[in-house]
């Protein structure tokens, strides 16, 4: 038997006699080329090899690359053989909510979209109790304080169960917070790589334009002190900076802010890309993008309809026009680097640009740019009016606000977002007393029905965003709102009642969405006369009444049956100006003929909603 074995072995090759382990599950995530992170990779896998290291924290200035090389880790996982079980992403970003962050770890292991509905504490016990069985590896993505891991429902990592925990962070002391076994700074770059970086930025074309330009070119990245984010920022800048001049006044105006600290390193840098944009339009629409919360998503569209609403796109009278400047716009801070892309849709801005902006309006804006910015905050009550009476835009949006029972008075308003939060009730005198507020934000407050008659003494609004409210009728008060250039009442399923004649008062209306109204909900509201409610399903008498609206520009409506189709193509100003369409309810066939909407010049979208025969 002894000589059968070795005859096979003195036969066989087995140089390899075992699968390599299996890449962990992870889902692999979209980065830029990295920047001379190399060897710090390296170290923090050094880390990760390590049984005797379980929590990891990455800590250094914001905008030094600690988010790109907590994403090349993440996507090593993928590439790399090793016996973890699964890897889970999740950001928590300043004022963290511990539920949001058990929604994208539970995303992670796999639970349903209906298990977000669970309390904290039962999140928490549920994705410990998968957790505990697996050697996992979770990231955590800039943390401003201490993350209670028992909490969120994160077994600790340890030598026995061999998982970890990486994270990142601007503080060194919340890496000590964090129990971290292993703390790694993340540098600034080494001057020939920063410099490296700020050629590619600037280009070879800039650079070449004078033989002079290079070595002020040298002076300027120098300036960036080897931060990525200056250096990307600040390069872009001066990409089209072709003249001495402007190179040494560049040096000059990064001279005077040579300041010690973060805030006062930072900032300045970053203020020169700000100072730098073209005009003061496109300075007060960069500083309109703090109003969202950090890490927001901001709706590319929707912003840009702000602006026109608040009279920052000034070069044009009509939406459709000043969409081109908005556009332009939004693309030339992306350029800059003062926005971020986020899908095709979507800009965000990266946090510490958002508090260079704050901290700009805090510091040299505030007679001009007066913001009371509280967004995201986690709030459960509306701030001390004495806090805000004298600033011209707010936003408390994405809170936990269910009432506002104060009686402001506030001269100065222009901006008000109140956006997603728990709004329940809105006292009478609310509004009496903000004579110029121009656009005001209600969207996503699911727990509001009713508005409040008071909202009648906003004689200068020129922006109402109720959608994706619970609001069961408009009151006829909002007749006095005839500077209106904008409604949004989409995603207003429960709306039952739109008064007679209310729709047609808003003569300089130019943006106009309204959404599905649910059939079920009309049947059990029927005590609306018909005759004064131009909401009855098949918004024949709305669109009669908006045929008035000599102004329209975008129009996005839904259509129940063919006649409606028909009469609704028949009018001229639908045809030119509708942008979005909803088809309902169709039963009348099992086909839609899709060629009788080629006159709809500008149709971006066709959508069809309970049309179970075709």
């Amino acid at each position: 038997m002894l000589q059968e074995i070795s005859d096979h072995k003195s036969k066989g090759a087995f140089e390899k006699v075992a699968e390599d382990q299996p890449a962990a599950s992870v889902v692999v995530r979209p980065v830029e080329q990295p920047v001379a992170l190399e060897s710090t990779i390296q170290k923090v896998w050094s880390c990760i090899e390590d049984k005797d290291v379980g929590i990891i924290g990455l800590y250094g200035l914001g905008g030094v690359g600690k988010t790109t090389l907590l994403t090349q880790i993440n996507n090593k996982f993928s590439t790399t053989p090793n016996d973890f079980k699964v890897v889970i992403w999740a950001l928590v970003s300043k004022d963290y909510d511990v539920g949001k962050i058990q929604d994208r770890i539970g995303e992670s292991i796999g639970f349903l979209e209906t298990w977000k509905n669970k309390s904290v504490d039962q999140k928490a016990v549920d994705i410990y109790g998968i957790l505990s069985d697996k050697r996992f590896v979770v990231l955590l993505d800039d943390l401003w304080e201490r993350v209670d891991l028992n909490q969120v429902g994160i077994p600790k990592p340890s030598q026995e169960n061999g998982s970890k925990l990486i994270f990142t962070t601007r503080y060194l002391e919340v890496c000590g917070e964090m129990g971290a076994r292993k703390k790694i700074k993340v540098e600034c770059l080494e001057p020939e790589k920063a410099w490296e970086l700020f050629q590619d930025k600037v280009g070879d074309e800039t650079l070449n334009s004078h033989p002079d330009i290079p070595n002020l070119a040298k002076q300027v990245a120098e300036r960036c002190g080897g931060l990525p984010l200056a250096l990307i920022t600040i390069g872009r800048a001066m990409a089209c900076k072709t003249t001495l001049g402007e190179w040494k006044y560049a040096i000059e105006m990064l001279k005077r802010c040579a300041l010690p600290k973060m805030e006062n390193e930072v900032f300045p840098l970053l203020k020169f890309s700000y100072d730098n944009l073209p005009d003061a339009t496109m300075k007060c629409c960069l500083l309109y993008c703090c109003l969202h919360p950090e890490d927001y998503c901001i709706p590319k569209k929707r912003l840009v309809e702000y602006w026109f609403c608040e009279g920052l796109l000034n070069q044009f009278d009509r939406i459709s026009d000043a969409q081109m400047q908005g556009d332009y716009i939004v693309n030339s801070l992306l350029s800059a680097c003062l926005l971020e892309r986020d899908g095709e849709y979507f800009v965000k801005m990266h946090d510490v640009i958002r508090d260079m902006t704050l901290w700009i309006i805090r510091e040299f804006e505030v007679t001009e740019n007066n913001f009371f910015v509280k967004a995201g905050a986690q709030l459960c009550e509306e701030p001390d009016v004495k806090a805000w009476e004298r600033v011209k835009r707010m936003s408390v949006m994405k809170n936990n606000i269910k009432v506002l029972k104060e009686t402001p008075k506030c001269p100065n308003l222009r901006t008000l977002f109140l956006g997603q939060n728990e709004l329940k009730v809105i006292s009478n005198g609310f509004f009496q007393f903000i004579p110029h507020l121009t656009v005001l934000d209600l969207s996503r407050n699911f727990g509001l029905r009713v508005l409040p008659k008071g909202i009648s003494e906003l004689i200068s609004l020129e922006c109402l965003d109720l959608s994706a409210t619970f609001i069961e009728e408009l009151p006829i008060e909002l007749k006095s709102l005839t500077k209106l250039k904008m409604l949004d009442l989409s995603y207003m399923h429960n709306l039952s009642k739109i008064p007679r004649q209310l729709i047609s008062n808003f003569v300089k209306l130019q943006i106009f969405r309204i959404g599905r109204i649910f059939r079920m909900w009309l049947l059990q509201n029927r005590d609306y006369p018909n005759e004064d409610n131009v909401s009855n399903g098949d918004n024949e008498k709305l669109m009669e009444e908006m045929k008035g609206l000599q102004c329209l520009n975008i129009l996005a409506i839904p259509i129940h049956n063919m006649l409606s189709l028909e009469g609704f193509m028949s009018f001229n100003l639908f045809r030119c100006w509708t942008q979005a369409l909803q088809l309902t309810d169709f039963r009348e066939s099992k086909a839609f003929n899709v060629l009788c909407l080629e006159n709809l010049e500008r149709l971006k979208a066709l959508e069809f909603l309970c049309c179970e025969s075709l």
